[in-house]
């Protein structure tokens, strides 16, 4: 068992770590949360990397826990569902919930992370050490090197936990030791931001959906944000026409932008400059096994298990991982070495199906949200939510108003969709049955 007067090094000060060491400092443990970077709250946002976050149900359960959901809160901006631009013709609300009253809510990844970080650094015990970039870590023994702008330094820690995000130098760490394996698999896609100002003092667009340019192949979304600004991503292939390689001069830009998002060009002044100068981000899901190692190192959030962004989920699963965690050492009287192991086997399935809905959920989002067909289903999914409460809840209800196991959301659903395949089937039986009869009386008149 690890005693409450060692200290537990959580490297990475982003959204999963703070949070890590609010849990782990209400818990009597002496926390330092090391970050490779300058404190974000003295600095300037990295150009073209903000990707707004929907938070929902789960994050907002880790944040209750440690009661800072209500500041949270304050900032955010609530999005009912979904407006579908198409390239002719006026947008289309579609309801996230069958009752028209449940929202995700668009929030600053930065003023989150702030918030979390100041809430860490107000606990007792918690230190915060940044321009620390780990170049070394002992799993045998907690021993860590860091690169600091004044020079190597050595620290030691009873356990370590990589918070680090998808390109986790814990992980790379344990990696190089041969201590796990892993597969990251990237789209060949990649993202872009942009920025809608506001118009006359106010929002550009409807400020209380989550707005969606589907576009077969590839779509742009847009966030509200608190200053009545919008924040759009691109979603694009690489290569290939109509493609990030593709545009590569403001001629072929504006041209572009003006025959598949005409709506957007008189919003976004800046649009070419925000392309051009932008960076491209990539995506990609990790998987790697295990997620810990003899009880002394430990990956949350991106670290273990990275996920594509188009579920809105990758902050929430990784405070649900903080959450598990808690409960795991609650289970284990804070045997770390019975812990992280639970953890695991709590957490991996579930962040596999996250993991495979959010991929789904991409082809949905660029493609099929235009489509009647897939229009004519979420109006009868939500018709069929109303009539059986508790007994019909969609996929979508589930993932993000709930904090159903992401792998019991995908049990469920799978049930689910053979009842509504048996009503669809008697629903055009029905039709069929009606089109005869009136074929008939037609014949007969």
């Amino acid at each position: 068992m690890t005693a409450r007067r060692d200290e537990i090094a959580i490297i990475g000060a982003g959204l999963a770590g703070c949070l890590a060491a609010c849990f782990l400092a209400r818990r009597g443990y002496p926390v330092a949360l090391y970050e490779r970077r300058p404190d974000p709250r003295t600095g300037t946002a990295e150009r073209g990397r903000s990707i707004n976050l929907a938070l929902s149900e789960r994050g907002l359960d880790a944040l209750r826990r440690i009661g800072l959901a209500e500041q949270v809160m304050a900032d955010a901006l609530p999005m009912r569902g979904r407006m579908i631009h198409p390239v002719q013709g006026e947008p289309q609300f579609q309801s996230y919930s069958a009752s028209g009253d449940r929202a995700i809510n668009s929030i600053s990844r930065g003023a989150l992370n702030n918030a979390l970080l100041d809430a860490a650094a107000a606990l007792p015990g918690v230190r915060v050490v940044f321009d620390h970039r780990l170049v070394g870590l002992d799993p045998s023994d907690g021993a860590l090197t860091f690169e600091t702008p004044q020079g190597t330094v050595d620290a030691k820690a009873s356990v370590v936990l990589g918070a680090d995000g998808a390109g986790s130098v814990v992980r790379g760490q344990l990696l190089a030791s041969g201590l796990l394996r892993e597969n990251v698999d990237f789209l060949d896609y990649g993202y872009k931001e942009l920025t809608i100002p506001p118009l006359g003092g106010d929002f550009a667009l409807e400020e209380d959906a989550l707005h969606i340019w589907p576009r077969g192949t590839s779509m742009m979304i847009a966030l509200p944000n608190p200053d009545r600004s919008f924040t759009c991503t691109l979603f694009w292939p690489n290569e290939g026409a109509g493609s990030f390689a593709a545009l590569d001069n403001p001629l072929a830009i504006e041209r572009h932008f003006t025959e598949h998002y005409p709506d957007v060009v008189p919003l976004a002044p800046t649009l070419v400059d925000d392309y051009q100068h932008n960076p491209v981000g990539v995506l990609g899901t990790v998987r790697c096994t295990p997620w810990q190692v003899n009880g002394t190192v430990g990956l949350l959030g991106d670290a273990a298990h990275a996920i594509v962004p188009f579920y809105g989920q990758g902050a929430n699963c990784a405070f649900e991982d903080v959450v598990e965690l808690d409960h795991c050492l609650d289970e284990c009287a804070d045997d770390w070495a019975a812990a992280l192991p639970l953890f695991q086997r709590r957490r991996q399935e579930n962040a596999e199906a996250i993991a495979q809905m959010a991929l789904t959920n991409f082809v949905e989002m660029r493609d099929k949200v235009a489509s009647p067909v897939f229009q004519l289903r979420r109006r009868v999914e939500h018709a069929l939510e109303r009539a059986l409460p508790d007994r019909y809840v969609s996929q979508y209800e589930m993932v993000s108003f709930s904090t159903t196991p992401y792998a019991e959301v995908r049990r469920r659903v799978r049930r689910q969709h053979r009842v509504l395949g048996v009503v669809a089937g008697g629903a055009a039986l029905l039709l069929v049955g009606a089109v005869g009869a009136a074929l008939g009386r037609g014949r007969r008149g």
